[in-house]
Formats: C-alpha cells, sequence, structure tokens
C-alpha cells in the first residue's frame, strides 16, 4: 500500500532498499527551522527541491547513503500531500567551489508516494545525472586542485593619470604626459589646449565614446609599458550667498 505524507521514514527506507546497489536511508525530525539549513546547503538542485527548502518549513528529512559517495536527500513536496521530492546531496568535504564550476546541478524529481515506483524514477532520471556531475567534480579537483588566481598586473614603467574634470572633459596635463603616449592620445581624439597646458578629450564626445578612447589608448599604451589611471577631480568648492 502507498506510504501517507506523514510516513516520510518507511517511505526513504523502503526507496533506499529499491535503488542499484548497497543504500541505507537515515531519518531526521526537525527540531527548530534552522535545523534544515545545512540541508539546503547541500542540495545539488536549482528546481523543485531548492524552492521547497527556500519557502518552506520542512520539519523532517532523510539522507540516503549510497556506493561510491552518493547522497539523496528525501523530503515532503510542498503542497502536494501525496508526492515526496528527491534531490542529490553535493559532494563537501576535499572540494572546493572552483571545482563545480561549469557542472550542471544534476537536480532532483517529485515523486508519488509508492517507493517502489519512485526507485525506478530516481534510479533513470537522478542517478546517471548526478554520477556524471560527481564525475565531473572530481575530474575538476584532481587537474585543478587550487582555484585560478588572476595574476598581478603587470608592473610598469611609467603611468599616464587622466581626470574627468567637473566640465564632462577628460585629460592630464601636458607635462606629466610621457613623450612615447602623446601620438597615442592625438590618434584617439585627445586635443592639446595650450591656454590650458593639458590634452584634453572633449564632453562631446559623450562618456560612452570617450571610454571607448580611453580604452583603446590604455590598450596601446600597455604595450608600451605605459599604465593609464583614471579619477575624477574634486568638487568645485560651493559658493555661499552673501
Amino acid at each position: 500500500m502507498p506510504a501517507s505524507r506523514t510516513d516520510l521514514a518507511s517511505f526513504a527506507d523502503v526507496l533506499a532498499s529499491r535503488l542499484p546497489g548497497d543504500w541505507h536511508s537515515t531519518y531526521r525530525r526537525h527540531d527548530a527551522y534552522s535545523d534544515q539549513f545545512p540541508l539546503d546547503d547541500e542540495v545539488w538542485d536549482s528546481g523543485h527541491v531548492s524552492w521547497a527548502f527556500s519557502e518552506f518549513v520542512l520539519g523532517h528529512d532523510a539522507q540516503l547513503t549510497g556506493p561510491d559517495g552518493q547522497r539523496l536527500c528525501v523530503i515532503d513536496r510542498p503542497l502536494h500531500r501525496d508526492q515526496f521530492l528527491v534531490a542529490p546531496l553535493a559532494p563537501g568535504e576535499g572540494f572546493k567551489p572552483h571545482n563545480f564550476a561549469g557542472v550542471d546541478e544534476p537536480n532532483g524529481i517529485k515523486v508519488g508516494n509508492d517507493p517502489v515506483r519512485a526507485a525506478v524514477a530516481v534510479s533513470r532520471r537522478v542517478l546517471p545525472r548526478y554520477e556524471r556531475a560527481l564525475a565531473a567534480v572530481r575530474h575538476n579537483a584532481q587537474t585543478q586542485p587550487e582555484s585560478p588566481l588572476r595574476p598581478a598586473p603587470p608592473e610598469v614603467d611609467q603611468v599616464l593619470t587622466l581626470t574627468r574634470y567637473a566640465d564632462g572633459a577628460v585629460g592630464t596635463p601636458y607635462a606629466t604626459v610621457p613623450a612615447e603616449a602623446r601620438t597615442t592620445l592625438f590618434v584617439h581624439g585627445f586635443q592639446y589646449h595650450p591656454h590650458q597646458g593639458a590634452f584634453l578629450l572633449p564632453a562631446a564626445y559623450g562618456k560612452a565614446g570617450q571610454a571607448l578612447r580611453i580604452q583603446a589608448v590604455a590598450e596601446q599604451l600597455a604595450a608600451h609599458g605605459i599604465g593609464v589611471n583614471l579619477r575624477h577631480s574634486p568638487p568645485l568648492p560651493s559658493r555661499g550667498l552673501y
């Protein structure tokens, strides 16, 4: 006879006995809402099961442990008294977040309260995805045990500092511009204003147009060992009314 919603423990026991390989079930009742949080962190699902954990107080769960480090969780399906949710649990100890990058979540499924039929569905639809995901994560852990940190920026011999002024122009005093950078500035729209003693990129280009030109300048000057910084000028002091 199909198990009722309140018989999650017995449902999980029969489900475990019907899965391929050696599976065991452990039932746990939650004394407080926070008891479900650790399991929520482990659920390897982006659908029904993840939604249930985030939106409902579950009250209890069952965890199934199987061959090759496989683990499943079984919970009531909220709002459906004759159904359960079964989902894989992600491997924890020995793995790092970057090992999961690029690996699709195997996700869980909803099943009816007949554990024999549920076992067939889990065997066909969940376990194959779960095994592939586990294999991918383990492969990543072997080939890249440490996080692929970005390298530090290369050292530069000179630095050109550009300033965005209050009138919208972007520029720098002529005296601070390395000789090797002057032609690059001219080519990308900077204009020399002798009465201001500065190279200026006019505000008429708009911020998007200026950004494209500044990016091109930075890429070209980087090839010559010249770094580029961008700063904003301090606001002009406000004048009080007298």
